[in-house]
């Protein structure tokens, strides 16, 4: 008898994004991982269509409401899937920047401790029970009244605000006010008061300026504004606001972070002193479980809080039992060296990643599709083995596992690759392999299988002697107890160790105060960007050229239109309906908002009149829908656009397009167009180059093409540090320093130190016999 259970998720005629009408049968049940060179098309094919697809068809199966919006956030370009079960996607997304978000509140476990203590905790004499809510900072049961459960208090003083007490306010003694306008209407507010604006700030009675910086009082004056010979002002009602109060208002309100980051600088973060930085109300603080506040247990590495004693009542052990359970897939996932306290914009995007992993292990959900992202990313060898493990649990419980990712180790312990390729962008989109692992070492024209199946070591390289040494500590910060280091001038220098043993630590003490350092340049993984309208482009500063080409056009200047005209941030040239963003928010009720191209511009950006405009027969939207690779063809003849599009090819970006919005960046290629920025500047003295795990998210193709751009700065004479688990790059460098032995308080010493020949042999190095590996 025929079963109406299909084995396998069928996709037929998939053409989002560069797939080129990709049919492929992927077998359920098992863990299968995506692969191919960055940008081939595999997360188009694992996230753009297998996921999508199930996300719509879960649209479609709830309110109207929900239906009328899938038109707005559009479907998959696909031809059909059949036997696609319901989907859960674990995606590498960068956590919104909130105070309120820690690792306790995104596992769950938060939840369990408060409860725990609720129920069991030990209380003093008379003291009624606390709901579980009144052990959360975030909610008005706990948060400390002082601080509103944040931890600490913002303040300033006169010397903050008033920078130069010799200046007068209307010469712009308060630093902190705002600009423009805003500004002169303060100032013409405060003489309207009575008081004397003109005077050098320091002449200025005690309790004046007293009163001008701090006041909370708000008066309202009629202002009468000077008035200039060609315009007639008239009066106004004017209302003061004191400069603490309002860098206070603009620091906690505005949703710009230019201003926010203004405000920043008048002010002072101290823990609050009502709470202590522990953010909870006194009540809760005097609820105490094995001799210990809330505070203190959340404070401590998950690996502490599971020896928690089981209480003596039988709710006390029921409920630490609860929490064990729920720490252990934390711990087995190399993450025990956190804290529930520890805010998650301080996570990596793979921390972030294995702790909703983590998570999915507790949820029982069986029959459903993982589709997970790089989850090896930020990842030490000696942990890949526990996270496949991982990996099999999910699939043991009845699931699909669906996993792109570039990690040989992860893609041999897998059931079936999809390979995608060959190349990226254009020369990618079809599928070359689907089936069992083994069978894709026949396949000639896979990058994936050149690197996965030929394990000869390269040949040996020689080390470079360096020429000075930079050195650091002692550094007592974080889990580094006073460890010193040296990193060699004019070498490559790589930082090994699990995670959470203190590398991005040691490395962010090498600064330019330290003598030997002319300039230094930090390559990190942060967003270029955190909405639409920034984009490949505008952080390179390839967009300013395009523009000048096109407003060099003979159709822009007869028409009068400048430089300004193409820029989608000016009003004169953008889609009205989404200023220049090409896409709308849609509010989901109950999902978090997503964006869809704009219903008028089709996520072109501009308006009609300014997409009249041609250069070489495109406009300037669809230059912006070239690729990297495309566009160096297009503006060969350009030098300013060539030296930027040159510098992006060199770090293997050719797939991206121009106007690719920074919200659709993986932290690796948005550290990888830092890189390229940088590369196409002009060569200026010797530059240290600090680079954190710059081989996130490549394949081993791509990974040799960043390695040569790194090992040319080196040969031209500039110092390159990275942090990286990759062990074929650590065996690239001249020097490794090598942290450990474990994480969090387990880690913070150098175990090891010298070529990585030497660190290959070291003992009690949990890195060295990985290392040993792929030594030539």
């Amino acid at each position: 008898m025929h079963s109406p259970h299909d084995p396998f998720v069928r996709v037929r005629g998939a053409r989002e994004h560069n797939l080129k009408g990709v049919d492929v049968d992927v077998p359920r049940d098992v863990l299968a991982v995506f692969t191919g060179v960055s940008g081939s098309g595999k997360s188009s094919l694992a996230f753009g269509t297998v996921y999508a697809e199930a996300q719509r068809r879960y649209f479609e199966s709830v309110a109207p409401y929900a239906r009328r919006l899938i038109h707005q956030v559009g479907a998959p370009e696909v031809g059909e899937i059949t036997g696609l079960p319901p989907a859960v996607s674990l995606q590498q997304r960068r956590a919104a920047p909130t105070a309120r978000s820690s690792v306790g509140t995104v596992t769950n476990l938060s939840n369990s401790l408060r409860m725990l203590f609720s129920r069991a905790g030990d209380y003093p004499p008379g003291a009624e029970r606390l709901d579980s809510d009144a052990f959360s900072p975030n909610t008005a049961a706990g948060a400390c009244p002082s601080c509103h459960g944040l931890g600490r208090v913002h303040t300033t003083s006169e010397e903050l605000l008033v920078p130069d007490p010799a200046l007068s306010v209307r010469e712009g003694a308060i630093a902190a006010w705002p600009g423009a306008w805003q500004g002169k209407n303060l100032r013409d507010v405060l003489d309207a008061l009575g008081y004397d604006v003109d005077r050098p700030w320091r002449e200025l009675p005690a309790e004046q300026r007293e009163w001008i910086l701090f006041t909370d009082e708000q008066p309202v004056v009629t202002v009468h504004p000077v008035r200039d010979a060609d315009r007639i002002q008239r009066p106004y009602q004017g209302t003061y606001t004191s400069a603490r109060r309002y860098v206070l208002k603009t620091f906690s309100d505005t949703r710009s972070a230019t201003l926010r980051a203004k405000a920043e600088r008048f002010l002072t973060s101290a823990p609050c002193p009502a709470c202590g930085g522990s953010r909870l109300r006194p009540e809760a603080l005097a609820v105490t479980f094995g001799g210990r506040t809330i505070a203190e247990l959340a404070a401590l590495p998950l690996t502490d809080l599971a020896g928690l004693p089981h209480g003596t009542t039988g709710t006390a052990r029921v409920l630490t039992q609860d929490l064990r359970s729920r720490i252990a897939p934390v711990v087995e996932l190399g993450l025990g060296y956190l804290s529930l306290d520890r805010a998650t914009p301080t996570l990596s995007a793979g921390e972030l990643q294995r702790l909703r992993l983590a998570t999915q292990l507790r949820s029982g959900l069986f029959g459903v599709v993982y589709v997970l992202d790089e989850p090896s990313a930020g990842l030490h060898p000696a942990d890949t083995e526990a996270l496949l493990a991982v990996l099999d649990r999910l699939k043991a419980a009845g699931n699909s596992v669906f996993v792109v990712e570039h990690h040989l180790e992860v893609v041999r312990g897998a059931d079936w690759v999809v390979d995608v390729g060959p190349g990226a962008g254009e020369h990618g989109g079809r599928v070359l392999y689907s089936g069992p692992v083994a069978e894709l070492a026949s396949v000639a024209e896979s990058a994936t299988a050149r690197h996965l199946f030929d394990e000869a070591p390269g040949p040996a390289r020689r080390v470079r002697e360096p020429r000075g040494w930079l050195r650091v500590g002692p550094a007592t910060r974080h889990n580094l107890r006073a460890v010193t280091a040296a990193f060699p001038l004019g070498a490559f220098t790589a930082v090994t160790g699990v995670s959470g043993s203190g590398k991005s630590t040691l490395v962010g003490e090498l600064t330019e105060d330290l003598p030997g350092i002319t300039r230094l340049v930090r390559v990190d993984q942060k967003p270029i960007g955190r909405t639409p309208r920034s984009n490949l482009a505008t952080y390179t500063g390839l967009f300013d050229v395009v523009r000048k080409v096109f407003a060099g056009t003979e159709e822009a200047r007869d028409l009068g239109y400048g430089v300004g005209r193409f820029s989608f941030n000016v009003a004169e040239g953008r889609c009205a309906t989404c200023q220049g963003e090409g896409f709308v928010s849609v509010e989901l009720l109950f999902l978090p908002s997503t964006y869809a191209p704009c219903p008028d511009c089709g996520g072109a950006r501009y308006n009609p009149a300014t997409l009249r405009v041609r250069y070489r027969g495109r406009s300037i939207a669809e230059v912006l829908d070239l690729t990297v690779e495309a566009a160096a063809e297009f503006f060969a003849d350009t030098p300013a656009a060539a030296r930027s599009l040159g510098a992006l090819l060199d770090v293997g970006l050719g797939y991206l397009r121009l106007g690719q919005p920074a919200t659709e960046l993986s932290g690796g290629e948005a550290q990888r167009i830092k890189l390229a920025s940088e590369l196409q500047r002009g060569r200026r003295g010797h530059t240290l180059y600090l680079l954190d795990e710059p081989t996130t998210g490549l394949h081993p193709a791509d990974v040799e093409v960043l390695m040569d751009r790194l090992q040319g700065l080196v040969d031209a004479g500039h110092t390159v540090v990275v942090v990286e688990h990759d062990m074929a790059v650590v065996a690239e460098a001249d020097w490794v320093i090598d942290l450990g032995p474990g994480g969090g308080d387990r880690g913070g010493r150098v175990v090891a130190t010298g070529p990585p020949d030497r660190v290959a042999g070291a003992e009690g190095s949990v890195t060295a016999p990985y290392l040993a590996r792929v030594m030539p």
